[in-house]
């Protein structure tokens, strides 16, 4: 049977290094998973329950396109409280995932052809979801010097229609401070590009406050997830923030796309947001991991880090130690037991030359995966 040109998207690396990984772990070997970006824990305890007297009381069928109210007027309320940022419930759209908000995004922003600035190294599905939709991935190459995020120089005379940005990042957790983002903002509505800020790592920060777009401009789109701070990775809820006259046209799509993002993980995910107690100490998680990586890595001979300002990664240049980033993971892999993910995911260019480390497991996992690191750097 025929299939679409645009149907030849590439594949999500990291997906290909956890298949892998299960291969190994199927004959009884113990795999440390520094691969995914997955929390190593669940949902909080509240959203079990909240589901659970839910599904007691009434079928959970469609909600409204745009999301369930309560959801809405919740998540704009996290906006004041985080940021000082009044945001109005109604330019909140609740998605399938963060996945749902790009496509979601793209479609209602650009046309096909239409090209897009992406950083790289970013995340990689930006790239495949753009192509899928017959768009136009720019990759912008940042410079270690910019903590790799994109200023406004790298796309000054590309023409884009838009500009996508992620802070924190994934791969490397680095943050876009104000003026920065200031600067990108301005810098993007000066060519006439829609811009679209990632903020699905927000809340895992350790040192300073990540900023908003919100905090700076009404007139851009925000895409946020329950995945990674919330830990609610498989429930497959997130949100979009869109300016007041895009509404309709995101509610239209939406509607023919998706219907609506599941009932039962838009209770789950209002649940969630009370559980500040059981969701900080996750990120004291985090935190401890974050600490064991930066020192441990550099012993084990990965000496040439971006310390991440937030998000669960540390990514690495180890163009000292391959040039075959893929080949270097898998034999990581093999030999260690400790799966990581090739640059190649991340900057089709560049990524040869570099690793993904996650720390988002359990910091019993952390020691055990850098005891092993620094075990096989030892033997190569």
């Amino acid at each position: 049977m025929r299939s679409s040109r645009r149907s030849a998207v590439d594949p999500f690396i990291v997906m290909d290094v956890m298949e892998a990984a299960r291969r190994l772990e199927v004959t009884g070997r113990r795999v440390i998973h520094m691969e995914v970006g997955q929390p190593g824990t669940g949902a909080p305890q509240a959203s079990a329950k909240a589901l659970a007297r839910a599904m007691e009381t009434a079928p959970l069928g469609y909600t409204v396109a745009l999301g369930l109210p309560a959801l809405r007027a919740r998540i704009a309320r996290m906006y004041r409280d985080w940021y000082d940022v009044d945001l109005d419930p109604e330019r909140v759209v609740i998605t399938p995932g963060s996945s749902g908000g790009f496509l979601l995004a793209f479609t209602a922003l650009f046309d096909t052809g239409d090209r897009v600035g992406i950083g790289a190294p970013g995340y990689p599905s930006y790239r495949q979801i753009l192509r899928a939709l017959d768009l136009a991935p720019v990759d912008l190459p940042t410079a270690p010097e910019n903590r790799y995020q994109p200023v406004p120089a790298d796309f000054a005379h590309l023409d884009l229609a838009g500009l996508m940005v992620a802070s924190p990042a994934n791969p490397t957790g680095t943050m876009l401070d104000e003026t920065a983002m200031r600067a990108l903002i301005a810098a993007s509505q000066a060519q006439g590009a829609a811009f679209i800020s990632d903020e699905i790592y927000h809340g895992i920060e350790y040192e300073a406050k990540a900023v908003t777009a919100l905090q700076i401009t009404n007139d851009v789109y925000v895409i946020n997830s329950f995945s990674k701070y919330f830990s609610m990775t498989g429930w497959r809820v997130g949100w979009m923030v869109v300016p007041e006259d895009h509404v309709r046209v995101v509610e239209r799509i939406a509607q023919n796309m998706f219907i609506c993002a599941p009932h039962a993980s838009q209770i789950a995910a209002l649940a969630a947001m009370e559980a500040e107690d059981e969701l900080q100490g996750n990120l004291d998680v985090y935190r401890a991991n974050r600490a064991l990586m930066l020192q441990g890595l550099p012993e084990a001979g990965f000496t040439r880090i971006a310390p991440p300002d937030g998000a669960f990664y540390v990514y690495a240049d180890v163009s000292d130690l391959t040039q075959d980033s893929r080949a270097f993971a898998a034999e990581i892999l093999q030999e260690a037991g400790v799966a990581v993910t090739p640059g190649l995911d991340f900057d089709p260019l560049r990524g040869h030359r570099t690793l993904r480390f996650s720390y988002a497991r359990s910091t019993a996992d952390i020691v055990e995966g850098l005891s092993r690191l620094k075990e096989f750097m030892r033997r190569a």
